[in-house]
């Protein structure tokens, strides 16, 4: 059984059944590597050192640093290969985008006090997470079918209560949910004699193979306003407010061809032994803004030697969704056609994961600069909330079951090989947020939506380099990224739940189809800036 969730919807559809789960919070909460190319091509390791426009989105400390006002602006291509393996069968997509990660202007002011030297405000762009990524693969062999999935959580509703009629739409009237409905005016799902319990199309005997493309669009984009200055050139200090404005696209597309499946007879009434293709097509999208603030220090207790801190809350976001879905289906009894849902709309709120970085930075003969940099995403901590501010409590039983803190780690040099020109290298390493629980399938994983299938990132690093070239208050920085991220992507839950229990599998519980995803993404990254 999937999880019901009531909701106020606006528009089209009085009610809808799934709101946001656990599964979109982690997906919207995701970051990235992203900012001009001197920050990016040192693994983004900045928290101590400042100086830099995208420090105003990370430590606001580094705006402190600043001994003179700066306007720059940063262009990225970003060219994107991701392959999928399920079962030794693989596939491959590509695609390359160009955009602007970020541009930003600092002001400083002289204030002539030894206390308080410089006092800088600064306004900035940035980029936060690109959420592009195209993906898509066969599954030979399936061992059991989304029919089925269906099946289980569907039983309990009447075929009244599932069967769409002239006189009745159970999109807007039903309280089961809305993937049940279209299961069954699909016949994907067909009742047990007289009973309100449904029967998948897997069946002993039966054999098939599954197919899967997957769409993600969009980003989190962040404008940022800070303050900062320093004291007695030792302290340096920074507080920040940051004003998002989020926008998240998937499309799904699942499909399954299976022969001796348990079909709809031609009359539609019972079922007969024979092949069945159906997809399904899914579109979800979420979108809105939100804030938060940030705040941190920078501590220089000798010049060759920096120490640095900085939280962010979380950001508290009032969102959007809409989703739909359309299926399409062939049985060899003669039964073919389409079946769609309505337009689901509705409002929810989420706060993402709040974050604490700790970071070190040294000087080495006036020409070199080695920075360290550690962070901590409290992915447990997040919170959903629907549209009047209530906290789902559900909804936070998922994520706290499905996720952990996140660690991340960043290194980066620098060394000036004349005073004009520099050499950068760094590296980034992600570890996973995800509870070995859910990544292992061993406890039932809930989605929202018409849209059962979800994806777990296992890690994710960043190999960089950069070159950086200054001459009067003019400068031009180039960056080399190379992003590597290790997931798993689930058609659907395991399922077959304990009686009793929310999350238990049995041991025997029907294996999903599931492959392995890895994006090998190369970015180029240009930016130039001038300091005055």
């Amino acid at each position: 059984m999937k999880k019901i969730l009531l909701a106020t919807l606006l528009g089209v559809v009085p009610s809808v059944l799934l709101g946001q789960s656990a599964i979109d919070a982690y997906q919207l909460s995701q970051g990235d590597l992203k900012g001009t190319a001197r920050f990016v091509s040192m693994g983004g390791a900045f928290g101590a050192l400042g100086g830099d426009l995208s420090t105003l989105n990370q430590n606001p400390a580094g705006i402190g640093v600043y001994r003179s006002s700066e306007v720059g602006v940063t262009m990225d291509i970003n060219m994107q290969s991701t392959k999928s393996n399920s079962m030794g069968y693989s596939l491959s997509e590509n695609q390359t985008k160009v955009y602007c990660p970020n541009f930003g202007y600092v002001g400083s002011a002289k204030l002539n006090s030894e206390v308080m030297p410089i006092f800088n405000w600064g306004i900035s762009y940035g980029r936060t997470a690109s959420f592009d990524r195209i993906y898509r693969g066969g599954m030979p062999n399936i061992e059991t079918s989304m029919s089925n999935y269906i099946a289980d959580f569907s039983n309990g509703f009447s075929t009244n209560e599932l069967g769409m009629t002239e006189d009745y739409n159970p999109y807007w009237y039903s309280n089961a949910d809305w993937l049940s409905i279209l299961a069954y005016n699909s016949y994907m799902i067909n009742p047990i004699g007289n009973t309100s319990n449904y029967n998948g199309l897997y069946q002993e005997g039966t054999a098939g193979d599954a197919m899967f493309a997957v769409r993600e669009r969009g980003y989190v984009d962040e404008y940022s306003i800070n303050l900062g200055g320093n004291f007695v050139d030792m302290v340096y200090w920074g507080v920040g407010l940051g004003i998002t404005d989020l926008d998240y696209v998937k499309q799904t597309f699942y499909d399954e061809e299976l022969v001796n499946a348990r079909i709809p007879s031609k009359s539609g009434i019972t079922t007969t032994t024979g092949d069945a293709y159906y997809c399904l097509d899914n579109f979800k999208h979420i979108g809105g803004t939100g804030v938060n603030f940030k705040a941190g220090l920078i501590f220089k207790p000798i010049n060759e030697f920096r120490l640095g801190f900085a939280v962010h809350t979380p950001t508290y976001y009032d969102l959007r969704h809409d989703f739909d879905a359309v299926t399409e289906f062939n049985y060899s009894s003669g039964i073919d056609n389409y079946d769609y849902t309505e337009v689901a709309i509705f409002n929810s709120k989420l706060n993402t994961p709040w974050r604490i970085m700790a970071s070190a930075a040294g000087v080495i003969g006036g020409r070199a600069i080695l920075s360290f940099d550690y962070e901590y995403n409290a992915y447990n901590d997040m919170v959903v909330k629907n549209d009047y501010g209530y906290t789902d409590d559900d909804v936070s039983r998922d994520i706290d079951r499905y996720f952990k803190g996140q660690n991340i780690f960043r290194v980066g040099a620098e060394f000036r090989v004349t005073p004009k020109f520099s050499v950068r290298a760094g590296y980034n390493y992600q570890m996973s947020n995800v509870n070995d629980v859910a990544q292992d399938g061993s406890e039932y994983i809930y989605t929202s939506g018409t849209d059962p299938s979800y994806i777990f990132d296992n890690k994710t690093q960043y190999i960089t380099c950069g070159l950086g070239l200054r001459t009067g208050g003019f400068y031009i920085d180039a960056a080399f990224v190379h992003k590597n991220r290790e997931s798993e992507f689930h058609a659907f839950s395991r399922y077959g739940l304990d009686t009793g229990e929310a999350y238990k599998l049995p041991i025997n519980a029907p294996a999903a189809p599931k492959a392995t995803i890895k994006d090998n993404n190369n970015s180029i990254v240009l930016s130039v800036g001038y300091k005055f």
